[in-house]
């Protein structure tokens, strides 16, 4: 998929989130996301993945569970986090990792 490929490359945070519809947790964290992407506006991008859609992307990153965070900017994967965390550590973990 070239197209997943030209997002990562951004050169502003982008933050892939890999879900399920059927994933409790996952819908948990959409909210959550929502809120992140309202604090930080155009400084990150926020991107929903459909594992069950998008089983090639899914693979070539090893997603073994949803909901699954990466963080890319330039092309490079920064961070990982399975699970639902809270608003805060993720902005902070966005702020941290980026070079923004």
């Amino acid at each position: 998929m070239n197209n997943f490929d030209t997002i990562i490359q951004s050169e502003k945070p982008v933050l892939i989130d890999f879900f399920a519809t059927w994933c409790g947790p996952c819908k948990m964290l959409g909210p959550v996301l929502k809120e992140v992407k309202d604090s930080l506006g155009d400084r990150v991008s926020i991107i929903k993945i459909d594992v069950d859609k998008n089983q090639q992307i899914s693979s070539q990153y090893q997603v073994r569970g949803v909901p699954t965070m990466i963080l890319f900017q330039n092309g490079k994967q920064l961070w990982r986090q399975s699970g639902v965390l809270s608003k805060e550590e993720i902005i902070k973990t966005i702020l941290e990792k980026s070079n923004k």
